[in-house]
């Protein structure tokens, strides 16, 4: 990466997170020559495996193998690198050795932002979980004490935005961004493609995409079809308001 390249990181508990919920994000700050890096915490093989647990003669491996693939190949579609975990899902467990790994990324990605899942969700524990996760790694790579080196820590605390939870309505989530992802939707729409084990989900969050476009451009009072929905969790220091 050169000294003056942009970058983002997502920290999604399983695949279809950073796919339904951040896919547009990613192509856009992709295109417009950030580097992008997801951390997925988990294959999702336990609770977002919905369609392949009903393959005859399905395995816990087989099914981590399959879904490890998609993410792979979701993630290429949408310009992004990515770095599995493995943590396990229902439940999420991240060990210390995980976290330790987390922190060196975020100093090593130096993000200007961040995306994670909201902060509450009383459906999925893992989402909160993960939320929980970003926000420490983010915290402890700030600390001069921690793995101190001769040069210093360079990096500082990037924002970070929650992504839209499948219920907003029941996690207190209130978006106060909406991004404009009309010109990259076909890209995410093709990495809905990679997901075959969710296909129940790819037209739901289509719809979900043409509501927050809708608002989106009521908002703005610019045109806008498909749009992302985020959450802020810090403040934003600004010289002027508008």
């Amino acid at each position: 990466m050169s000294g003056t390249q942009k970058s983002g990181l997502v920290v999604t508990a399983h695949p279809g997170d950073f796919v339904w919920r951040a896919g547009g994000a990613i192509a856009l700050h992709a295109r417009m020559g950030y580097r992008v890096k997801i951390v997925c915490l988990s294959y999702g093989e336990r609770g977002e495996s919905q369609g392949a647990w009903k393959q005859p003669g399905m395995t816990l491996e087989a099914c981590k193998a399959g879904r490890r693939a998609e993410a792979e190949a979701a993630a290429e579609i949408l310009g992004a690198e990515i770095e599995f975990f493995d943590a396990g899902d229902y439940p999420l467990h991240v060990t210390p050795a995980m976290m330790d790994r987390l922190i060196d990324v975020y100093r090593e990605v130096n993000p200007s932002f961040v995306l994670t899942h909201a902060i509450r969700d009383p459906y999925n524990v893992d989402h909160p979980e993960a939320s929980r996760i970003a926000q420490e790694a983010r915290i402890v790579a700030q600390a001069a004490g921690h793995k101190p080196g001769p040069g210093g820590v360079t990096y500082s605390a990037p924002q970070v935005f929650q992504f839209e939870p499948h219920q907003p309505e029941q996690c207190d989530f209130k978006p106060n961004r909406i991004l404009n992802i009309t010109e990259v939707w076909d890209q995410k729409w093709k990495a809905f493609e990679q997901l075959p084990a969710q296909r129940h989900l790819w037209d739901y969050y289509e719809r979900v995409a043409l509501n927050r476009g809708m608002q989106g451009g009521r908002n703005s009072g610019k045109s806008m079809k498909y749009g992302e929905a985020y959450q802020t969790i810090f403040p934003d220091a600004v010289e002027v308001l508008a």
